[in-house]
């Protein structure tokens, strides 16, 4: 008799506790279910900003001019991005302030060598005229800091260039040029510029330095020969080559 009642007593135990087992499952907090085809965002690790020192990273200044020339010597003081530039460097000239302010019109430019430290010369500019310059980079950056200027070319010089041909044949022939100073004061370099009107080239030139390329001709003063008095000349012989020599050069001089 006692036997029947503990198991008894065991069962009835046991379903109770059953029940509420149950029902404090059915009471709890349902588990979140995911959304098909969802995924946690991870926000990126943000890229830090490189600071660059409060120098400018190019400098440069006008440290020569002629009647029709500028050399610019410049300092690159970072190289590569992103606080500096890559060599060569681009100078660019222009004839006004607005125009380089706004990178517009340029007149001329040269490319620097691959120096940190160096000098560039820019050439045919227009005697006694004010220009300004800027700089970029060879990927075309342009530099946002530096418009260096206003310097002014000298004023042109007064001076004549006569040529005349010594010698002809079928293949070419040979030139002197006079240059004369005209006016009342010392020349202190000349430069002499032509076009050729056919196929003539120069193969050689002596008392000159040659300048130019085709058809157009420059011929500037040698080392020795640049200074001019008043009324004084000096001279330069070329070489050319010509399916038919010409009758005359019809040369202009600038001092």
């Amino acid at each position: 008799m006692l036997r029947t009642f503990g198991v008894v007593l065991t069962a009835v135990t046991l379903a109770a506790v059953a029940g509420v087992t149950a029902a404090g499952a059915a009471n709890a907090p349902a588990a979140p279910i995911a959304a098909p085809g969802l995924m946690t965002t991870v926000s990126p690790t943000a890229t830090p900003t490189v600071a660059c020192p409060p120098a400018l990273p190019i400098s440069g200044m006008v440290t020569g001019v002629t009647a029709t020339t500028m050399t610019v010597s410049y300092s690159l003081m970072f190289s590569g991005p992103p606080c500096g530039y890559d060599l060569p460097m681009t100078v660019l000239l222009f004839a006004s302030y607005e125009d380089a302010a706004t990178w517009q019109n340029p007149v001329a430019e040269a490319v620097t060598g691959l120096e940190r430290n160096g000098q560039v010369t820019l050439e045919g500019l227009t005697p006694d005229t004010e220009y300004w310059f800027r700089f970029s980079d060879v990927d075309a950056r342009r530099d946002p800091y530096v418009i260096g200027g206003p310097a002014r070319t000298e004023p042109l010089s007064a001076c004549s260039a006569t040529a005349t041909i010594d010698a002809r044949w079928g293949g070419g022939f040979v030139a002197t040029v006079t240059v004369r100073n005209t006016g009342s004061e010392s020349l202190d370099g000349w430069l002499v510029r032509w076009r050729w009107s056919g196929d003539e080239r120069i193969q050689s030139v002596w008392g000159g330095v040659s300048a130019g390329a085709g058809a157009d001709v420059t011929i500037r003063n040698a080392s020795y020969n640049g200074t001019v008095a008043p009324g004084g000349t000096t001279t330069f012989g070329l070489l050319a080559s010509a399916g038919t020599a010409p009758s005359g050069i019809t040369a202009t001089c600038a001092g």
